[in-house]
């Protein structure tokens, strides 16, 4: 165990077990502090009830605050500076000790030193702190006051935080049931982008400019289009803070941003994109390169990466390879092409009724499933790409692999504004009721696509359904009904296995199938040429003119009184 000694009373290090108990006891530690969740480290982390009775029997306190680092917000700095504030000496520790380095820096700036002193405390002690203030600025402009002086902009009886998908689709429904309703979207993108469409540039079939559009022109009419970004939620004063330090206040808030396309944190990843055989489909930009690839190789290896869950369109990193797969194929250097899928997870789809079907592409195509293989590093000069997995001993390794093609998923989050404020839940994205989408701790608060924590599929499809649930929902809550309307999970992923056949996969919460057109129309759970019709032609006009307009066919919010 390395201790690491940041103050006279405080100390920090990496995981414990409950033999350092007595270490620390030695060491005059009266205090213990467990920044790290229970179970985040496999089995390999012990327990914290067997720590906390370790320190228990050697007269040691005990508390447990555990964090994610990256969604560090003011509530979690003001309990740890509540015990920093005693006499005496505090020990706290996390996987490196890095979380626990983090709230100790927070909470000495909470409690009135300078940012500058701490971050030179700090690297008195042999630790590096110098990007804390600007990464956590809007915590500590939230801790220090200054967020709630800032002025307010506008107020808005109904605001929502983005333009995509699921903003315009949710303002467009509200209008539809309640015309002249007060709504406000607030988002700084002067492009909105069809982003289920980025896969079939990256596969030759659609062209970049098919799957992007003005944002100017899709904003509902009467709807006020608030151009900026947002840096922070306040929900407990209900204001929303912009990049230009300015607010807005809300009666009504939803919450709908997208996701953070995580590519930083792959090690050298972001050096290498859009060169070097490095490509990703998940960017609008980045998917013509990965066509230019696919055309480009005759013979050599090719690797399709997927992180670990969550992350937009699950089937989305297998589509790119069947795409790749069957163009090789036609071109007759399929054989040639060393084509292997590394996937974090364990399965190769989470809905166990179409994996056959799936399989059977993968087998036609010779690829090779390595499960449980994350992608942490890329050398894009060497063409070399480091994955994190498991041994046949079972410990961790890292092994390499050589690659001529490498087309990556990038790991995802919620953006950063969220993970850094209440309204998260431990892992970063918006907390909400499963059916209702609204806020488990703030009633006047929903959201909805990919930001929020409801375990369904964050697709475009579960946006359609979502839409609608949530404008009723709102609009119950103005109208003071006692009703909820509910959502069920729906979710959808067609994946496209070959150019002209698709396997269109619909299910709900649990991975229950939940088909909304005749199963025998669809093949079942097979590949389908109908499939291939709604994916390429029909699905991009439902989008465009009837989602984002306000049409909803299919789609009929069930409710039911409210609990």
């Amino acid at each position: 165990m390395d201790i690491r000694q940041l103050s006279p009373t405080f100390s920090v290090s990496a995981q414990l077990t409950p033999t350092d108990v007595a270490r620390l006891q030695a060491a005059g530690t009266r205090t213990l502090v467990c920044n790290r969740p229970d179970g985040e480290g496999g089995a390999e982390q012990p327990a914290w009830q067997e720590i906390e009775q370790a320190a228990a029997a050697a007269g040691i306190k005990t508390h447990y605050l555990p964090v994610v680092q990256d969604t560090i917000n003011s509530a979690d700095v003001r309990r740890f500076a509540a015990l920093l504030q005693g006499d005496e000496s505090l020990h706290a520790f996390c996987r490196s000790g890095a979380r626990s380095t983090t709230l100790w820096a927070l909470a000495r700036i909470h409690l009135g030193e300078k940012p500058e002193a701490v971050v030179a405390s700090a690297r008195d002690a042999g630790v590096d702190l110098a990007t804390l203030p600007a990464r956590f600025a809007s915590v500590i402009a939230e801790l220090d006051g200054s967020l709630e002086a800032r002025p307010v902009q506008r107020h808005c009886p109904l605001l929502i935080i983005g333009g995509g998908a699921a903003g315009i689709a949710l303002a467009s429904s509200l209008l539809k049931r309640q015309p002249g309703l007060d709504i406000s979207i607030v988002d700084p993108a002067t492009e909105h982008y069809y982003q289920p469409g980025f896969t079939l540039v990256g596969g030759g079939i659609f062209t970049a400019a098919q799957t992007v559009r003005k944002e100017a022109g899709l904003i509902p009419s009467g709807v006020q289009w608030i151009q900026a970004a947002v840096t922070n939620i306040l929900p407990e004063s209900r204001h929303v803070v912009l990049d230009d330090g300015s607010k807005l206040s809300y009666e009504r808030l939803a919450i709908c941003p997208g996701l953070k396309l995580n590519f930083g944190a792959v090690e050298g990843l972001e050096a290498t994109l859009g060169q070097n055989g490095v490509s990703s489909n998940y960017r609008y930009e980045l998917a013509p390169y990965t066509w230019e690839l696919v055309k480009g190789l005759r013979r050599g290896k090719a690797l399709f990466t997927q992180p670990p869950m969550p992350i937009k369109c699950a089937g989305a990193p297998q589509k790119a390879l069947y795409l790749s797969a069957d163009h090789w194929r036609r071109e007759g250097v399929l054989g040639d092409i060393d084509i292997r899928f590394c996937n974090a997870g364990g399965v190769l789809f989470g809905v166990k009724e179409y994996v056959p079907a799936l399989m059977e592409y993968v087998e036609r195509y010779g690829a090779k499933l390595q499960l449980g293989h994350n992608l942490v590093k890329v050398d894009g000069p060497a063409r070399v790409a480091t994955f994190a997995t498991t041994g046949a001993d079972g410990k961790p390794q890292l092994v390499e692999e050589h690659f001529d093609m490498l087309h990556v998923c990038p790991p995802q989050c919620a953006p950063d504004f969220i993970r850094n404020s209440a309204v998260a839940d431990r892992a970063g994205w918006v907390e909400v009721d499963p059916h209702s989408l609204r806020h488990t701790r703030y009633p006047e608060i929903w959201s909805l696509g990919d930001a929020c924590n409801a375990p369904n599929a964050k697709t475009a499809a579960a946006v359609r359904k979502q839409a609608p649930i949530v404008a009723c929902n709102i609009l119950a809550d103005i109208k003071q009904e006692a009703r909820s309307y509910h959502y069920d999970g729906y979710g959808a992923c067609p994946l496209t296995v070959e150019r002209g056949r698709v396997v269109l996969a619909e299910f709900g919460y649990g991975g229950k199938l939940a088909p909304s057109l005749p199963r025998w129309l669809l093949e079942g759970t097979r590949a389908s040429r109908l499939g291939w019709i709604l994916k390429k032609s029909l699905m991009p006009i439902l989008y465009w003119h009837f989602m984002l307009k306000g049409r909803e066919p299919l789609v009929k919010p069930g409710s039911r009184p409210a609990e």
